[in-house]
């Protein structure tokens, strides 16, 4: 899945290297506002790019003393910062801009040029795009697309996926600005096409921020896990009752899992502790993304209700 994530993420980043440079050129000739602002949205999609890959191999270092748990969670925050970027660089400066021509507009010379630029690069984000949403089809399982969104512990795939279709959505959007504006001879209607490109890149930020956050601060694993666990746990005859269950994403491939159970009171102390050895085993067995198992012995009480 790594290996997957990783291929996304460098194709979209040579694409959106090519794109930016060729959008700029276009935009200094013909003097477009939409143009403008897809360039600084391409440019700010390379750069998150190279932030993410930078998070993904900061996130495959190896537990330490100072982080006892790894650095999984770095490809969290990288996300989150990939959003803020989104919002503040890309969503900010395509409606300043936008805001800009249409109190002051400018005509588009050469419009020709802003075409043949903008057909490239949709030919080329829809690559990207379709690369993206392969990769994501594939790893999504039965779940349906919104549903795996939001419970995929991966966020470097739909980040992207995120990116590339706020890309394709705003390339149309400069596309209509642009020709509205050469039809209709209304300049403004290419600046109206730039803030709107902005609210598209301000709107798939703050979606991709909310996906991310619960990941930032530690996400449960998803409930299949989770009831896999303890059907793990019920299989154990000297298991009178399962308290808790917790668990907590340290990363995409890294699950932390905290157990309280009640152990029967007639065994030994050296059968307790080989209970707990087997639960290890087998709840790691069944499920290789947990990586750590903590088994906690203890009595059922009030503060664990029946049920829980």
């Amino acid at each position: 899945m790594a290996s997957g994530s990783k291929l996304v993420i460098i194709a979209a980043l040579i694409g959106n290297s090519l794109i930016s440079i060729t959008k700029f050129i276009a935009a200094s000739i013909t003097g477009s506002s939409a143009m403008m602002s897809e360039g600084i949205h391409s440019l700010v999609d390379t750069g998150n790019q190279v932030l993410l890959l930078y998070g993904m191999k900061r996130a495959a270092k190896p537990a330490d003393d100072e982080f006892p748990f790894g650095y999984g969670k770095e490809i969290y925050f990288w996300s989150f910062i990939v959003a803020i970027l989104i919002f503040a660089l890309g969503g900010g400066i395509s409606i300043y801009e936008g805001i800009r021509h249409i109190q002051h507009p400018e005509p588009i010379s050469n419009p020709l040029i802003n075409y043949i630029v903008l057909g490239l690069a949709l030919l080329f984000e829809g690559a990207a795009w379709y690369f993206a949403f392969r990769e994501f089809s594939r790893v999504k399982g039965r779940w349906g697309y919104l549903e795996a969104i939001q419970r995929a512990k991966d966020p470097s795939i739909f980040v992207v996926l995120f990116e590339d279709s706020a890309a394709m959505l705003g390339l149309v959007v400069a596309g209509i600005g642009i020709f509205l504006s050469q039809l209709t001879g209304i300049l403004m209607f290419d600046g109206i096409a730039s803030v709107i490109i902005g609210l598209i890149l301000v709107s798939t930020a703050i979606w991709l921020a909310y996906e991310t956050k619960g990941l930032l601060i530690g996400e449960s694993a998803n409930q299949s896990v989770i009831r896999g666990i303890r059907g793990a746990l019920q299989a154990k005859s000297n298991i009178k009752h399962i308290n808790e269950v917790l668990t907590m994403h340290m990363g995409p491939d890294f699950i932390l899992a905290n157990i309280s159970v009640d152990f029967a009171d007639d065994i030994s102390a050296q059968q307790v502790e080989a209970d707990i050895a087997a639960i290890d085993r087998s709840i790691k067995q069944a499920f290789p993304q947990i990586k750590r198992v903590f088994v906690e012995a203890e009595k059922r009480s009030n503060k664990f209700p029946p049920g829980s």
